[in-house]
């Protein structure tokens, strides 16, 4: 580990934006539910579980009779 250490240039934030159509927010969810999202990627042999979460949102939103833009 270095003594010190140039932190002039770094930048604050996330590492990669989110892409176009996208806002990134802070979401806090019931643990159960994130485990649950968590092990289907899992059990699908691993990637994302935000994806996955993303399209139940969006089939709840569809089954309400609304669809966003």
């Amino acid at each position: 580990m270095k003594a010190q250490y140039d932190f002039s240039k770094a930048v604050r934030g996330a590492v990669m934006p989110p892409r176009p159509g996208t806002t990134r927010v802070t979401l806090a969810l019931d643990d159960e539910v994130l485990d649950w999202f968590q092990q289907q990627v899992h059990a699908a042999g691993g990637g994302n579980y935000q994806p996955m979460t993303n399209a139940a949102l969006r089939e709840h939103v569809a089954r309400r009779g609304s669809r966003p833009e």
